[in-house]
């Protein structure tokens, strides 16, 4: 078996898999709180699926322990983290069903955790998000997309609003302004708490519906469950073939950012 050890973060619609040999669910412990995911193997690789939201999708964007969640696959070592995140679209060429290996965010959020430092032992720690997602997890997404139907596009701005509402015609077209191409409610804090763990991190962002006042009609939840239920089967074969194009060596620098979490300043 291979050493590799990567971690799928299913979000909206993306429950369980049911794509790996050897199943079994595990609860991992953090000072955070204790983490329940899937834990199977895949090709040789182990696999962890963990249903960001929880068993039927119970717990609000707001009020999901990132913290714990990412500090469980830290625990797990894991040498990449593949993250899916439902949203409204702002970009016409990334209409619904588009999916998106994100590039960028803007951070909208208001009252969420957002960091492991907050100052513990003396450290003040700025971590460097230049490049905020993994190069060569985005690329491993890339790749597999390229044998499907329907290809991921390469590059876009994820904006993260606190939710759990959804987003006024106002303020979608504040983020439109501002560059933004795609609004959800849980990427962030995920992707800097997995750079401050030094976890390789990317993210295939499900455009589902147009933003408000772009849209013709009123948001709803179950609208965005129906386009994610259409395009199941195809996510599926993405996120296996990311699994698969997954480096057994690295060369990113996201392992660097982690540096004072191995020596125990976090948290």
């Amino acid at each position: 078996m291979s050493d590799t050890k990567v971690a799928i973060i299913g979000g909206t619609g993306v429950y369980a898999q049911n794509m790996l040999d050897d199943e079994k669910e595990i609860t991992v412990d953090t000072r955070y709180g204790s983490v329940t995911m899937t834990q199977g193997v895949y090709n040789g690789r182990k696999v962890y699926f963990m249903a960001r939201h929880g068993g039927g999708h119970s717990v609000p964007p707001h009020l999901v322990n990132y913290r714990a969640n990412i500090s469980a696959l830290k625990k797990l070592e894991v040498d990449a983290i593949i993250s899916t995140a439902a949203v409204g679209t702002l970009n016409e060429k990334m209409p619904p069903g588009s999916r998106v290996v994100i590039d960028q965010f803007i951070d909208f959020t208001k009252n969420r955790t957002l960091t492991f430092y907050e100052g513990q032992g003396g450290y003040v720690v700025h971590t460097d998000f230049t490049e905020p997602y993994c190069p060569e997890t985005r690329t491993a997404i890339l790749k597999a997309g390229n044998s499907l139907s329907v290809k991921p596009i390469d590059r876009g701005c994820y904006v993260c609003a606190e939710g759990p509402r959804f987003e006024t015609p106002a303020e979608i077209k504040m983020i439109k302004q501002l560059g933004g191409d795609l609004v959800g409610m849980t990427n962030v804090p995920e992707v800097t708490l997995a750079r401050e763990a030094g976890l390789c991190y990317a993210t295939i962002a499900l455009a589902t519906n147009y933003a408000a006042g772009i849209s013709r009609t009123p948001l709803s939840h179950d609208e965005v469950l129906e386009e994610m239920d259409k395009g199941k089967a195809e996510l599926q074969k993405l996120l296996i073939l990311s699994v698969e194009n997954i480096s057994l060596t690295k060369n990113c620098s996201c392992s660097s950012a982690g540096k004072y979490w191995s020596e125990g300043h976090h948290g």
